[in-house]
């Protein structure tokens, strides 16, 4: 995928990519030497699930789900979620959307400080001009360099796995606001998380 914002953030956003999943990384050659193959966070015995009509595991991402910019011809909305069967202890949520198959991984999407009570989100909601989010919820910078959700655009060739990811979070605030990227995001995730769940899907061009 073409990268066209924060190149600089690569080794940070990698080694927060194996933080979170706790894997070894894949060896890639050029100037970015490692990524992860997969984003994981074991869950809990609570769980946690999520579900999307717009994201199937192992299935197409829906067009309407897809960036509308860099050659791509996609609605940019993001997914419809819902999720249930959070931990005890839960007191906030946190979404994220990876592409771990881009050069040095690719954030989509980060929305964090949704409250404990919410247990899903409208389509769209990723859209800061449409006011969808629930009260208190914060989106952050995504890779393409704006605020909210930024959806997929490989290059054209093989399919890339986009990692749609819930989390359950033992704060009610992340302690950052609307001008932290994605990466900050996870990392703060990472710290505080309970359980996580996550669908797998696809998208190619």
């Amino acid at each position: 995928m073409r990268r066209t914002a924060r190149i600089n953030c690569a080794r940070t956003v990698l080694a927060l990519t194996a933080a979170l999943i706790g894997a070894p990384p894949v060896t890639l050659a050029g100037p970015v030497a490692t990524r992860a193959g997969a984003l994981s966070l074991a869950a809990t015995a609570a769980g946690l699930a999520l579900r999307s009509p717009d994201f199937v595991p192992g299935g197409a991402i829906a067009l309407g789900c897809v960036y509308d910019e860099s050659g791509c011809h996609g609605g940019n909305a993001s997914p419809a979620l819902d999720w249930s069967h959070p931990p005890a202890g839960t007191r906030s949520f946190a979404v994220l959307m990876f592409d771990p198959d881009a050069r040095g991984g690719w954030w989509h999407w980060a929305v964090f400080d949704i409250p404990a009570g919410v247990a899903s989100l409208r389509a769209g909601a990723g859209d800061p001009a449409r006011h969808l989010l629930p009260l208190g919820a914060i989106q952050a910078r995504n890779d393409w360099g704006s605020l909210g959700y930024g959806g997929p655009c490989p290059p054209p060739g093989p399919a890339h796995h986009y990692r749609l990811m819930i989390y359950a979070l033992r704060v009610a605030k992340l302690g950052l606001d609307s001008g932290a990227s994605a990466a900050q995001v996870a990392a703060r995730v990472q710290a505080h998380a309970l359980a996580q769940a996550q669908i797998v899907a696809l998208y190619s061009r």
